[in-house]
Order: structure tokens, then sequence, then C-alpha cells
């Protein structure tokens, strides 16, 4: 009977032990939970981590309180402006009400997501197709979003969810319209290409008839300028000449026979025959510039290097000339 007793306190302790074990449940950091008894709920433990007692006929649900990621697929839209747009977006979503989400979805995850996608779509489509194709691709993204947002998040609040934010991740043309845009664009970009190389060549051309011109009239001015400088230098040359001629008409004559005598003796190659009386000799003779006399039978002595070119001068300025236009 002892032992009978013994074996009866064993059982017990078992079955206290076994009591205690399902009467206690741990809630995580991550974790919000909802105690059911016979499918009703009875208690919800939100971000009350650690141990927790619970009836043993009573069951628990976890429910994840991070933040959670819905993606929906990529939809067709068509803007207000009659445009077709790819629209691909996706939302954060966190369950802020473990209660209303057990009954409207009896703790399923993937269900709720399910129900949130068709209410994101549907916000996508209402929100994006009362904005024009420019507000969603470039303007007023930012607005579209939010508003997006508020509309998911009023409609979520049945399922006990809160929808933190919504992001449009691209929005762009079908392939078939985008092919056709790139295409238009290239053509546009092709025709401005060549308006703006036609607006550069006439206005090279007009440039360059310009600076032609300019380049004719400075050239043409500094002609004149040349020649009105090269006269009055002539002129002066001229009066320098003169004047030197009336101080000392001797010396001159002197001074330009000899030049004469320099320019046209200069040559190795050169040769001519010159009369004996003519001026040029006038100062090989005599250096008082006397005239030469004829010699005898009438010919003429070589001047300069073997000369047999007859020339006569009758004047030592024209002799000068001439052999300088020689010698040139």
């Amino acid at each position: 009977m002892k032992r009978s007793f013994l074996v009866g306190i064993l059982i017990l302790v078992a079955l206290g032990l076994f009591a205690v074990y399902l009467s206690i449940f741990t809630v995580y950091q991550t974790q919000n939970a909802l105690v059911l008894r016979f499918g009703q709920a009875k208690r919800v433990i939100i971000n009350d981590p650690g141990l927790h007692w619970k009836l043993p006929i009573d069951s628990v649900i976890f429910v994840d309180n991070r933040i959670l990621d819905l993606n929906s697929p990529a939809q067709e839209v068509i803007a207000s402006d009659q445009k077709r747009l790819v629209v691909d977006a996706f939302a954060r979503f966190r369950i802020t009400d473990p209660l209303e989400f057990y009954l409207a979805t009896t703790g399923s995850v993937r269900d709720a997501s399910s129900r949130l996608s068709s209410f994101l779509n549907s916000a996508v489509r209402r929100v994006l197709g009362d904005a024009s194709f420019f507000a969603v691709v470039r303007d007023d993204r930012p607005q579209l979003m939010k508003q997006i947002t508020q509309q998911v998040n009023r409609e979520a609040q049945s399922l006990g969810i809160t929808v933190v934010d919504v992001r449009i991740r691209r929005a762009d043309l079908p392939q078939a319209n985008s092919e056709a845009v790139f295409r238009r664009m290239q053509t546009e970009r092709e025709q401005e290409a060549a308006q703006i190389r036609a607006e550069g060549a006439e206005e090279a051309r007009r440039i360059r008839s310009r600076a032609d011109r300019d380049a004719t009239v400075i050239v043409a001015e500094a002609n004149r300028d040349a020649e009105q400088v090269r006269g009055e230098g002539d002129a002066q040359r001229s009066a320098i000449f003169a004047e030197a001629y009336n101080k000392d008409p001797d010396f001159f004559a002197f001074y330009r026979s000899m030049q004469a005598y320099d320019h046209a003796l200069a040559q190795q190659d050169t040769r001519f025959l010159l009369s004996p009386n003519s001026d040029f000799f006038r100062y090989f003779g005599s250096p008082l510039g006397n005239m030469p006399q004829r010699g005898a039978g009438g010919v003429s002595p070589q001047v300069g290097p073997g000369a047999n070119t007859a020339n006569t001068a009758n004047t030592a300025d024209t002799a000068a000339n001439a052999g300088s236009a020689t010698a040139q």
C-alpha cells in the first residue's frame, strides 16, 4: 500500500509539472501574443516580452510585430492623359492590433499579405489614374506615394495592420511604347542637331566673309599708308639731294659719280663699252672732273673687267642711274 501511495504522488507531481509546462509560454521582443480559449480571445499581450501564464486549456498565437515587406507584382496603369505605364510598387506594414488581425485573417500573414496586395493595387490604380504621365514619372511622385499610403492604410485598418510606407520602385512605359518614344526622341535629336549644324555653318560663312572683308580693307589701308610713307620718303630724299646739290654742286656730282661707279662695276660678269668722251669717265682722268681727251683712232678704252656693251651717257646722274639699274 505504501508503494501505491508513492506511485500516486509521482503521478500527481508529473501531472502538476505537465500542467505548469502547459501554463507557461515565452513572448520574444519581436512578437506579440494572443491568448485564446476555445477559439475566443481572452487576452492580448503587446510589447511585453518575457514569461507569461495561461490555463492549460488555453492556446497562444504569436504575431510578428516587426515591419514586414509586401512586394506587389508590376501592373499596367492608364494615366489621366491616356498614357500607359508599367508600375512596380511595394509597401512596408506592421501588425498593430493582434486581435483584429486574428479575427480578419485567422492569424495568417500570407492571407493578410494577399488582401493587402489587392488594397495596394487598387489604390495605385485610383491615384495614378487621376495623375498625368509627367506627374507620375517626374513631378509629383512623392505626393502620389503619400496619397497611396493613406488610402491603403485606411483599408488595412480592418486587418489590424498599419501601413508604414508605400513606394513606387519603377514607373515606365511599356516596352513597345518605350521603343517608339526612343525612336521619336532620336529623330527629334537628329533634326535638332542638323538644324544646329546648319546654323553653325551659316554663322561660320558670315564670320569668314566678314573676316575676308576686314582683311581686304586692312591690306588696302596698309598699302595706302605704305605708298603715302614711301612717297613722303621719296620726297624727303629728293629734298635732301637737292639741298646737298645746292650747297656744293661739285662735291655732289663727284659723290653721285662714285655711286655710279660702285653700282655699275660691282658685278664681275657685266661687260659694257662707253665712249671716252662720256661724262661717266669724267673722274677717271681727273679728280676735278675734267673731261678726258679722245684717244687716237677713236678707240674707247675698256671699263670694268672686260666690258663689251656700248652705252652713251650725257650726265653723271644719268650714268649713275643706268649703272644702278644694270647692277640690279
